[in-house]
């Protein structure tokens, strides 16, 4: 059992060290996703559903998504009300900028919870290793790299509860918990273990209620609402949620399950490098198995997305990671022995020089190479096509031109498998083709497809393509 954790001398308690983390750090995540966006490397997929879906809220109603097929209500593939809380900021700034900024002051304010947490256990020194750690942490940054996400409202969320929790305050970490349900559905098993943590070492009562409202929310949401909205009446990743993708008898994935947890071997990276950072001593936290229903969905899936470092898929394990490494620093308060401040010390050097080990193989890294901060001459050429397309206008683009559109334009993706091609324009990168979800080859034999059915080609330069439909078309 964890001994109750102590104030080092000297650590006053005072807000200043970890808001200005948060700031700095707020600078990075913004700079780092505007500039990618300016270069032209934010996607339709998932950029631009994420705006179609707050620019609904703005508009009044609830959210839709061209990109995902005509008229389709976005309720109906994921559960993710949160995001209406952005609709005020975008009446005022209707941007995909507007969402980049909004995710980068979200993950940066999760920073403040953790590392004032660790400056007033245990000084200064602890706040600043915990603050950067987390910060610099690989799982935030490539969720800053890749486009925009609901999970940026997850973040803060578990980064306040687990320390709530951390730190004996229950109320306030089952508070902290509940709106994790309104950001996406597969929270709320993280939610019920948050309450059966509450109920093992707080009040049973409140632990018992936030486990079954987290129960309870996931249920709803996935049986429920989302079928409710979804044009096919189900929910869509049963399979993702429950481990069912890699098919086989229950037995056989029940026998299966100790190594299905850790191959291939992506699989077993995440997990190194998720405890690298903290020295591998969150392992002694109980607060750690709050990290599994995440860990269990996506390596039980058997799409390999979910297993590595890319994408966004590990930024709601980092305020986990580090809490529960805090927490276990309370084995060797400081102040009861030379040896305790002794081991103290060496866990957070340990901490420090993973971090700055790892900095240069993930995005941050970024903001250091010289590229970053030019604009590619391309870019320029496709904006002075793109805005030969009048505000309004239908237009069917590429996968790294929708969200270059999707602030004044119903945009769909162009020969996306499903969706009928009825834009009224197009434009297509086809000289350097994303190549997801479509592949080159599709996007090049739709194209053609397209100028065969009546498109006309209105302009071409450095390799885009604008294209318009023709009366008779």
């Amino acid at each position: 059992m964890l001994r109750k954790q102590k104030r080092a001398p000297g650590a006053a308690p005072g807000p200043a060290l970890p808001w200005c983390l948060a700031a700095g750090f707020f600078l990075v995540y913004a700079t780092l996703s505007v500039r990618l966006h300016r270069r032209m490397l934010t996607s339709g997929y998932d950029l631009g559903i994420f705006e179609q879906a707050v620019r609904s809220y703005a508009r009044g109603h609830l959210p839709v998504s061209a990109l995902k097929g005509p008229g389709f209500r976005l309720l109906g593939d994921h559960f993710s009300p949160v995001l209406a809380t952005l609709a005020p900021f975008y009446r005022l700034v209707p941007s995909p900028v507007t969402l980049l900024v909004a995710q980068a002051a979200l993950l940066a304010v999760s920073v403040v919870p953790l590392s004032r947490w660790a400056h007033q256990a245990y000084g200064t020194a602890a706040g600043l290793v915990v603050g950067l750690g987390y910060g610099a942490s690989w799982g935030i940054a490539t969720a800053v790299e890749f486009d925009f996400h609901e999970i940026c409202f997850a973040v803060p969320l578990l980064a306040f509860s687990v320390t709530a929790l951390g730190n004996g305050r229950w109320r306030a970490a089952a508070a902290w918990a509940l709106p994790l349900l309104l950001v996406k559905e597969d929270l709320g098993a993280t939610v019920a273990l948050i309450g059966a943590y509450i109920a093992w070492r707080g009040p049973r009562r409140l632990g018992l209620a936030t486990a079954a409202a987290g129960i309870a929310g996931t249920l709803l949401e996935v049986l429920v609402i989302i079928p409710a909205f979804n044009p096919e009446h189900r929910y869509a990743y049963t399979g993702v949620l429950t481990g069912d993708g890699a098919g086989g008898g229950a037995l056989a994935r029940l026998l299966h399950l100790p190594l299905d947890l850790i191959t291939p071997q992506p699989k077993a990276t995440t997990l190194v490098l998720l405890l690298a950072p903290v020295a591998f001593m969150a392992l002694r936290s109980p607060l750690i198995v709050l990290a599994v229903p995440t860990l269990a969905w996506r390596f039980l899936s058997d799409t390999p997305a979910y297993w590595g470092t890319v994408y966004h898929y590990s930024a709601v394990l980092m305020p986990i990671v580090f809490g529960a490494f805090v927490h276990c620093l309370g084995l060797w308060a400081p102040g009861d022995s030379a040896q305790d401040r002794r081991t103290v010390r060496v866990a957070l050097t340990l901490s420090a020089a993973t971090t700055l080990l790892l900095l240069p193989q993930f995005p941050l890294a970024r903001l250091a190479d010289r590229a970053t901060w030019q604009t590619p001459p391309r870019a320029a050429a496709a904006h002075r096509l793109m805005d030969r397309i009048p505000d309004g206008a239908t237009v069917a683009a590429s996968n790294r031109l929708v969200p270059q559109l999707t602030d004044r334009c119903t945009v769909t993706l162009f020969g996306f498998p499903g969706i009928p091609l009825t834009a009224e324009w197009i434009v297509v990168d086809a000289q350097d083709p994303m190549g997801f979800p479509l592949s080159a080859e599709d996007e090049a034999r739709a194209l053609r497809d397209a100028r065969d059915a009546g498109w006309r080609t209105v302009a071409e330069d450095d390799g885009f393509v604008l294209l318009r439909r023709s009366p008779a078309a």
